[in-house]
């Protein structure tokens, strides 16, 4: 051992420097993109050519698939810095289109990149209209839900993407307590992001955290691109919009494409290629007769929406909104007419604008055709755009002659949309109107019933909400009819016991709605449902279903009156 100590204490580190020049000419680049300015073309051109040997478009898309597939596979590590690395992604994809243009046909290229990478987008807020984020799993700093917590060196646990973009900026202190970091080192918080993942599954929401493998336990430092992978990615979008222009078609669907994927991940991104003018100009696109211009011009906008700013760009925009449900419609490709739900989903998160997207000729009935036919990620994103257009009151009429209420019932039986389909029908039986709606679907209360009886904790929940409501809003028939379902009463003397607290307090408002009118209806006892009250049953449900129920009260079995 001391031999070999020896050995190596004499040895120099040898240092290639025809490499440590193109290290240096790259960090040089980078420099002068985040000071403001735009290093020269020859200057570029002979960096990636003579240096690197990258002599055409192709061969740079290679250099940029497989610097990405590093930046997935050493994500976590300290050296190289996935910053960089992510700065020579940014600058060979903008040195891509200034130096080899536009040439090539990639519209099958496109087209099959679209099918690859769209899955889960909608997904992105559907927690924000489909069920309430516990506090405890949101980020402090964005107050959205984490999908990759870390702890900081106070303890407190951050959103990775959040509290590096808190460091990036040059704080180095704690959001929460003010408190000076020590270091920047972040640590994966394994079990909080366990927990989440647990939730996410049992309220159908998509939740894809960042794989660390077998070092999630260590210490991990901020690797976050820089300012200028920031300002590279501006002058690309610059160059993308130009070609969408006043390129060729063939350069415009490229150009589509790779703003499509500008967008799909970063806010800065979306922020630049809004206001280089994109929305305008992918507008035009969603009529083209190419399936993959289309296509690629539907998913750029629906990336761009995610920027809450940009939801007004878009619906402002003259005749946007109309081609966005004319793309649900009548696109070419499912996957256009699934972007373009997605897109009238993400736009119905502003509560200005559902009013409008339901005034849309053919939005809603087109929404509902997709929950029927489409595939169950068109199903997906079709019932969670009608859930928000349904929590704007004066939509309820225009949705019940759209046909929604029937699609929404026939989901029900559909596996992963069901829970979701309840969700909007009990937003819809809040309203007398949308309450008779459903009371003329024939299946729609043994479909409840059959949800409150084999359903999930969320999907019983959700089944007894909308009955209740149904009940209230109805009118005596409807209470009459749910009533008289063999063992009822059975049934929520069962949620009460059972079923998560917001069940049991659905199932006990139940159960007196249907008992006043079994007082009202029949004061003789010609009816032998069997709703009644104790004063001193509580003490069996425990003290949580006490403070959550106003009454202390319990269902009996049912019992024939003679």
């Amino acid at each position: 051992m001391e031999l070999l100590k020896k050995q190596l204490k004499r040895e120099k580190l040898f240092i290639d420097q025809h490499d440590e020049a193109m290290r240096v000419q790259l960090y040089n680049f980078l420099h002068e993109f985040e000071v403001g300015g735009i290093p020269d073309k020859a200057e570029l051109q002979m960096f990636f050519v003579e240096g690197l040997g990258i002599r055409d478009e192709k061969s740079c898309r290679s250099e940029i698939e497989f610097l990405e597939e590093l930046i997935y596979n050493h994500e976590n590590d300290v050296e190289p810095t996935s910053s960089v690395i992510k700065g020579a992604v940014a600058l060979t994809r903008y040195c891509r289109f200034l130096i080899f243009g536009f040439g090539g046909d990639d519209d099958t290229m496109c087209l099959e990149n679209c099918k690859k990478e769209r899955e889960g987008v909608a997904s992105q807020e559907t927690m924000e209209t489909l069920g309430t984020v516990p506090k405890d799993f949101c980020c402090p700093i964005s107050l959205d839900l984490m999908q990759d917590p870390v702890i900081v060196s106070t303890g407190h646990t951050y959103d990775r993407y959040s509290i590096t973009q808190w460091m990036e900026e040059g704080n180095y202190s704690c959001p929460q307590t003010g408190q000076m970091l020590a270091h920047t080192r972040l640590v994966p918080n394994i079990a909080l992001r366990r927990l989440i993942s647990e939730w996410c599954i049992a309220h159908g929401i998509s939740f894809d955290p960042i794989e660390t493998g077998d070092k999630s336990m260590g210490t991990i430092s901020v690797a976050l691109p820089t300012r200028a992978v920031i300002e590279v990615n501006r002058a690309t979008a610059k160059i993308l919009v130009e070609q969408l222009s006043c390129g060729s078609d063939g350069a415009k669907i490229i150009a589509a494409h790779e703003l499509r994927l500008l967008a799909k991940t970063r806010r800065e991104s979306r922020v630049c290629i809004a206001q280089a003018g994109a929305i305008p100009l992918l507008q035009r696109l969603l009529s083209s007769p190419n399936p993959a211009a289309q296509e690629n011009a539907v998913t750029a906008i629906l990336n761009l929406s995610l920027y809450e700013d940009n939801k007004s760009l878009i619906v402002e925009e003259a005749g946007c909104l109309s081609l966005i449900v004319e793309v649900l419609r009548f696109g070419h490709t499912e996957e256009s007419r699934e972007n373009a739900a997605a897109t009238l989903f993400s736009l119905s998160v502003v509560h200005d604008y559902k009013k409008r997207i339901t005034d849309e000729n053919g939005a809603i009935s087109a929404l509902a055709g997709l929950l029927k036919e489409g595939t169950q990620r068109g199903k997906k994103d079709a019932v969670t755009a009608l859930f928000n257009l349904s929590t704007h009151m004066d939509n309820c009429s225009r949705m019940i002659e759209a046909g929604a209420i029937t699609a929404l019932v026939d989901a029900m039986e559909t596996e992963g949309v069901a829970e979701e389909a309840l969700g909007v029908l009990g937003m819809l039986v809040r309203q007398p109107i949308g309450a008779q709606a459903v009371n003329k679907e024939e299946r729609a209360v043994p479909r409840l019933i059959k949800m409150m009886r084999h359903g999930t904790s969320r999907g019983k929940e959700n089944a007894v909400s909308a009955m209740l409501e149904l009940c209230r809003n109805g009118g005596p028939s409807i209470i009459q009819k749910v009533a008289k379902v063999p063992a009822f009463s059975s049934l929520l003397h069962i949620l009460l016991y059972t079923g998560t607290k917001r069940a049991r307090r659905k199932a006990a408002s139940l159960a007196r709605v249907c008992q006043r009118y079994e007082a009202v209806a029949l004061p003789y006892g010609l009816w032998g449902v069997g709703y009644t009250f104790s004063s001193n049953s509580s003490a069996n449900l425990g003290s949580s279903f006490t403070s959550d129920v106003s009454v202390s009260m319990s269902i009996s079995v049912p019992v024939l009156w003679g």
